[in-house]
């Protein structure tokens, strides 16, 4: 695998499969290392658990793995903390697809520089619309 940060989505529903799909529309292909899973209302995010495990060892190829999920204190945030670990998977909640995209194009950087790409670029995607 290539020298990259891996990014695995887990949030509500279809959610995240939605981001993938957009992103891929925008970069006009699919990103390698990048995968998803949606928690549905009847989950129990714990059943999740070795499957969410086993979904993040396939994105990553020793650079680490960003998570990042939709809604924090919910289930889909609560099961990505359980991933977390020290320098090597980092997350991010508030996913949206200006972050998704950021995150994809800096994930050739170190794990605390992409977190801090991705986070600025999910604030910064967030603007009024000029009224004319």
């Amino acid at each position: 695998m290539p020298d990259m940060i891996g990014i695995f989505l887990i949030t509500h529903g279809s959610y995240g499969e939605a981001l993938v799909q957009n992103a891929c529309h925008v970069l006009n292909k699919r990103p390698i290392q990048l995968t998803q899973l949606g928690v549905a209302a009847q989950d129990d995010p714990l059943d999740l658990l070795p499957l969410a495990r086993q979904m993040l060892s396939t994105v990553d190829s020793g650079h680490g793995v960003l998570v990042l999920t939709d809604l924090f204190g919910a289930s889909p945030a609560n099961l990505s903390m359980k991933l977390l670990a020290a320098d090597q998977v980092v997350g991010l909640s508030g996913v949206n697809l200006p972050m998704l995209l950021s995150a994809l194009t800096h994930r050739d950087k170190d794990l605390k520089t992409l977190l801090s790409h991705a986070r600025d670029g999910g604030r910064g995607g967030i603007l009024n619309l000029p009224d004319h």
